[in-house]
């Protein structure tokens, strides 16, 4: 693909496609929307595939952070905002507090989710809310009422110790 094969990239959207659209839709929270960030995430995997480098890491991995980041982008875009002011009230619901929701359908595709349910409560809900929900730092902080700095480390180590269960 990094060399432009045309039939590279087709086979690296078959294998990604379906995973990173559920990464894309646990942030999003919608299908259409999940769609068009998904549209957006393959064209900068295609035109920035020469800035992967695999002694940097998995290529998984590196796709699945454009896609997380192409998905909170949207969120932060003045487009969606706007659109939130549109919305009624009563489209609103609750997200509830377990993980038996569609977050834990689209991430359990991944197999995501059998590695973040061994951590503990506190790390399931810090990373539930930086890297499915995209919160900010600021704003997890504010919904945790924790200081950022506090968050920001007890984000570090949380995402060590999923590293360790993923790697035991």
């Amino acid at each position: 693909m990094q060399e432009g094969s045309e039939m590279a990239f087709s086979r690296v959207y078959e294998r990604y496609n379906e995973a990173l659209r559920g990464i894309i839709f646990a942030v999003v929270k919608d299908d259409a929307v999940a769609e068009e960030v998904l549209q957006d995430v393959f064209m900068k995997i295609w035109n920035n595939s020469s800035s992967y480098d695999v002694k940097q890491g998995r290529f998984f991995t590196w796709a699945l952070n454009i896609s997380r980041n192409a998905a909170i982008d949207h969120l932060r875009s003045k487009a969606h905002k706007n659109n939130l002011k549109n919305l009624s009230r009563d489209y609103f619901v609750h997200i509830p507090e377990d993980a038996t929701d569609e977050m834990e359908v689209q991430t359990d595709s991944l197999g995501i989710m059998k590695w973040v349910n061994k951590l503990k409560p506190t790390c399931i809900k810090i990373i539930d809310l930086i890297f499915f929900k995209g919160f900010t730092f600021k704003d997890g902080a504010t919904e945790l009422n924790i200081p950022e700095g506090t968050l920001k480390t007890r984000h570090r180590k949380c995402v060590n110790e999923l590293r360790n269960v993923m790697g035991e």
